[in-house]
């Protein structure tokens, strides 16, 4: 099988993902993912518990390395050619957006926020000069980094402000969060 068009990549990646999904699912209902999020909310009492923190921490890294690896591979594979400039601080500071917009701990509201955050600028860059012509009358230079940078700064004030733990949380984090609230 050939892998080397734009629609069987995307077909490849596609099922890498819902694996993924699947795969993040099961974990976290497992042995290894209760461990980990006993770890999160209080690391001396899951150590009292019984859970050998060190290890469980060096599984956590190890696995997140592993995964990021196999996404590095599927990057070069798709670009061809690899170097530092693939790397700019805008797509990281993106990447967190898309992680914190989603939500805390469920990776549907992670693929939500990346689908925002991915598309709504898109849509914005062809609909705001038509708006800018009729409110503002005139037209601004670069109407795409404008519609990026308050795009950007303005969703994420307001997911901080009214929605902190994101677009879609895992149930656990929505109680957590509906109960600060209403305090």
């Amino acid at each position: 099988m050939n892998f080397s068009g734009p629609d069987q990549i995307l077909l490849f990646s596609d099922a890498g993902t819902d694996a993924r999904c699947g795969d993040q699912r099961r974990l976290k209902d497992s042995r290894i993912g209760r461990a980990w999020v006993a770890i999160r909310e209080d690391e001396v009492a899951a150590k009292a518990s019984g859970i050998n923190t060190r290890n469980i921490k060096l599984l956590a890294f190890a696995m997140g390395a592993s995964f990021g690896g196999l996404s590095g591979g599927m990057f070069a594979a798709i670009q061809g050619f690899v170097s530092p400039e693939s790397f700019v601080l805008n797509e990281s500071i993106m990447i967190l957006a898309m992680v914190v917009l989603g939500g805390m701990g469920n990776i549907f509201g992670v693929i939500a926020g990346a689908v925002l955050l991915s598309f709504l600028p898109e849509i914005l860059r062809y609909t705001v000069e038509p708006v800018q012509m009729a409110g503002l009358r005139t037209h601004v230079d670069r109407p795409g980094s404008f519609t990026h940078v308050d795009f950007r700064f303005g969703l994420g004030a307001d997911y901080a402000r009214y929605r902190p733990a994101g677009l879609w949380p895992e149930s656990r984090h929505r109680r957590e969060m509906t109960v600060v609230a209403n305090k």
